[in-house]
């Protein structure tokens, strides 16, 4: 026995002492790529010394001679701390992902090859202007001799995630940069998929209620469409999907989660420091790290500081010494499907209105991993690419005989919109910067100005030119045939709307509305906020004048204008009435949680019960309004609408029938539904998080899940590279935290702000700025998420301009010195 017990504590000692060698050996070689942030790196491709000063946030301070030289240096840091996170985005929008990920990403290549958006941004390069050309030129030589440091340093293959999916990188190009942009686009872009949800949703519905599920903004009246069975005929009813964006690798995202953004400015007028006030906060997905990055750029038109993305050499939100820029989108129709005829006698070819064309076609092959190659035919008509059917589930709205193609602003050959992003940038005034965005086409933007003396937005990005006979006014797939369907080139930049020095001296955005025209001049029948602007509206002209710390105020706003509307309404027959009733009783749970939000303000606050209660009973409430009338396609339908719940309970045109089962021989009131709906959520809510509701915090379900794309589902390895914090805010607050609206946690945070900045242009060095995670792409570093608690609890870091202040507490100081080359 002894004998034994010697040999157990043996092996046992030997596994021990080999775990910890396996560990410290994955760990050195993980480590290795941590970049030094001072030093002297000798490198080719800059005319001079350039330095670069990390903050004590990890942020560089690049202080060049020339321009080129600061790009240089910028794509040189872009590299050191993102290489994995650039290399991801370049291959995504290649088409690419299977050489590395196998089956599993196998419909995103399909999809970025028959968008061909990597080829389009080929194209594209010589379509950019001579400053823009040498800056993507010594920004691309930047990356690459980040890359040799790698080769000839042993750093680790440049990023942990590359010892895991080991693959060589080829040099970064020019082009490179352009489809990183276009690959943005993509991801704001979700036009094309609420049109498709348009038409399965007409299948089920008559055009009366489907005014309902689907509204208008509200401050304009429903558009009358022909029933979308009556343009195609007879088609199978709607199902729900595999979707292609439901992989988090994925760039399409769904419309519910297509862009978002807040940005407001204030004029002399209503700052009461004497000069101009501007705030921005882009929504995109949460990931880790975070898509932003802030960096500081010494140009020779005047420094700027701000938001950049990895593998794009432009600030996109930030500020110089004379003007500051924010972007939100835009909601612009961008994109349309077109419904293209097959030829019956001959399938390489599609009717146009002069007849039968050839399919534009050729053959592209996808790598992919463990697996044989396989090829497509890659189609495209004069309307755009040839789509899959599973996209947006396009083909259970594709007549046979037919196949659907997409009309798409991004998908330009001549793309000049980083060009006029780089020249926006350079820009000094309000007026010069709208004048440099006209050659930007596309992701569409709502461009947020302020220099020392004025405030302007601009909307920037092609709009298409439709005819005023579209048969479904680009709002449902239409027959790409028919002459009156197509896009008929795009409309006057001067068109767009804009708004320059307004008399009331603030003006912003939170993806509202921003004109009301009538078709085709409307810019958008679809806008992504009804609520946001109601609190916007209410905390601007609440005060006379501004300063940056009421802007942040503004920024950091959980207050719910949508709670405070809706809750009276669907709850106007259950505040405090009923019987008395036992403990335990759901009857008794219902008048607990009743008398929480009877006294609730409408703050989504992390640490309070009622936002949880309140989300779970307006979730439970739309399901039981359209499950039976939508039957399987009510999946689509994660979030809830508040325009469509405030119809039916004000019963406006009739919307009220929503509330009746109509399986269901009793006639339903919405009243009943409104009881039954609290009583499913509060049972929804016992069931996953116990019976006591004065305990609930909606911080524990509204976590924000930065989660790392391509390590975040790995067992162990997630622990360490995912990033979850307790959030406030919720789908309709100024700090927005959309929800995932689907899993087994509906209420998860997974679209937000992974940027905020206040810039102030009385004391332009008081500006702030800060990211949802860190500077460092690597999880090791201690920058991987050192921004991230001060993002959650709504602080902020300097964002100056002022050289001294960044060495006062620099981090380390790095210098790229000319190579000498040896004779």
């Amino acid at each position: 026995m002894a004998f034994m017990f010697r040999w157990l504590l043996r092996i046992a000692t030997g596994l021990f002492v080999l775990s910890i060698a396996a560990v410290t050996l994955i760990w050195y070689f993980a480590s290795r790529s941590l970049p030094d942030y001072e030093g002297n790196f000798a490198v080719a491709g800059v005319s001079a010394p350039v330095e670069i000063v990390r903050d004590n946030a990890a942020v560089p301070h690049i202080f060049g001679q020339t321009d080129a030289d600061t790009f240089y240096a910028l794509g040189y840091v872009h590299a050191q701390d993102r290489l994995w996170q650039m290399t991801m985005l370049r291959r995504t929008a290649q088409g690419r992902l299977s050489e590395l990920f196998g089956q599993r990403t196998v419909s995103i290549d399909n999809l970025l090859r028959r968008l061909d958006l990597y080829n389009l941004a080929v194209s594209s390069v010589q379509a950019q202007d001579a400053q823009t050309m040498a800056a993507l030129n010594a920004y691309a030589a930047g990356v690459n001799a980040w890359l040799a440091e790698i080769n000839s340093g042993a750093r680790g293959r440049g990023a942990p995630e590359m010892w895991v999916f080991n693959h060589a990188i080829a040099p970064w190009q020019p082009a490179d940069s352009i489809a990183v942009l276009k690959l943005m686009a993509l991801q704001l872009s979700g036009q094309a998929d609420y049109e498709v949800l348009r038409a399965r949703t007409s299948l089920m519905l008559p055009n009366a209620r489907l005014a309902d599920i689907l509204p208008d903004d509200p401050s304009s009246g429903v558009a009358a469409l022909p029933e979308y069975s009556a343009m195609v005929g007879d088609l199978p009813q709607p199902t729900s999907p595999a979707r292609v964006y439901d992989d988090p690798l994925s760039p399409l995202k769904s419309h519910e989660l297509s862009g978002a953004s807040n940005a407001w400015a204030a004029g002399l007028t209503r700052s009461a420091a004497g000069s101009t006030l501007l705030a921005n906060d882009p929504h995109l997905g949460l990931t880790a790290p975070t898509i932003w990055y802030l960096t500081r750029l010494q140009l020779e038109t005047g420094d700027v500081i701000g938001a950049t993305i990895p593998g794009l050499p432009v600030v996109l939100s930030g500020r110089s010494a004379d003007i500051g820029w924010g972007v939100t989108t835009a909601y612009v129709d961008d994109q349309d499907i077109h419904l293209e005829q097959i030829n019956p006698d001959n399938a390489n070819q599609y009717r146009t209105p002069d007849g039968w064309a050839d399919f534009r076609s050729r053959d592209s092959i996808i790598r992919i991993k463990g697996a044989p190659a396989i090829t497509l035919r890659l189609r495209w008509t004069e309307n755009g690419p040839v789509l899959p059917g599973d996209v947006f589930d396009v083909g259970s709205v594709t007549p046979p005989g037919h196949v659907a193609a997409l009309s798409w602003t991004a998908l330009s050959d001549r793309d000049t919109s980083v060009s006029a992003a780089m020249a926006m940038m350079r820009a000094r005034t309000v007026e010069g910067a709208i004048d440099a965005a006209q050659d930007y086409l596309a992701p569409a933007q709502n461009l947020t100005l302020a220099d020392r003396t004025d405030v302007a937005m601009k909307t920037i990005g092609l709009i298409p030119r439709r005819d005023p006979m579209h048969v479904s006014r680009g709002r449902l797939p239409a027959y790409g045939y028919l002459p009156e369907n197509r896009w008929q080139g795009r409309m006057p930049y001067a068109d767009n709307p804009e708004f320059v020095a307004p008399e009331g001296g603030i003006l912003g955005n939170t993806n509202n509305k921003t004109v009301d025209r009538p078709f085709p001049n409307h810019v958008s029948y679809r806008w992504g906020d009804t609520q946001r602007i109601n609190r916007w509206r209410r905390l601007m002209q609440s005060r006379q004048v501004h300063t940056r710390d009421s802007f942040i105020e503004a920024q950091l706003d959980t207050v719910s204008f949508t709670a405070r509307a809706l809750l009276p309404l669907i709850g106007a027959d259950l505040w405090f009435t009923g019987e008395a009733a036992a403990d335990g009783t759901p009857e008794r749970r219902r008048q607990i949680a009743l008398t929480l939000l009877a006294n609730w303000n409408g703050e989504m606050n992390e640490h309070l019960p009622e936002p949880l209660i309140y989300a779970a009973w307006l979730r439970a409430l739309q399901t039981r309004l359209i499950q039976d009338d939508l039957g399987p396609l009510a999946t689509e339908f994660t979030h809830v609408d508040p325009v469509f719940v405030e119809r039916v309970f004000r019963d406006v045109d009739g919307a009220s029938a929503w509330c009746d089962v109509i399986q269901s021989a009793p006639v339903e009131t919405c009243t009943d539904m409104a009881r039954l709906a609290l009583d499913d959520a509060l049972q929804w809510i016992d069931d996953s998080f116990g019976t006591n509701l004065e305990t609930l915090r909606w911080g524990d379900v509204h976590q924000a899940t930065h989660d790392h794309p391509t390590l975040g589902s790995v067992p162990v390895l997630q622990w360490f590279v995912n990033i979850r914090q307790s959030t406030s805010g919720g789908d309709n607050t100024l700090m927005r935290g959309r929800t995932a609206g689907e899993g087994a946690n509906p209420f998860r945070n997974v679209h937000a702000a992974g940027y905020r900045g206040v810039y102030d242009f009385a004391d332009p060095d008081s500006s702030v700025f800060v990211t949802a995670t860190g500077q460092s792409g690597h999880f090791l570093s201690r920058y991987y998420d050192n921004l991230g608690e001060l993002w959650r609890r709504g602080e902020y870091i300097p964002m100056s301009l002022d050289p001294a202040l960044a060495r006062a507490a620099a981090l380390g100081v790095m210098t790229l010195v000319p190579q000498q080359n040896d004779e």
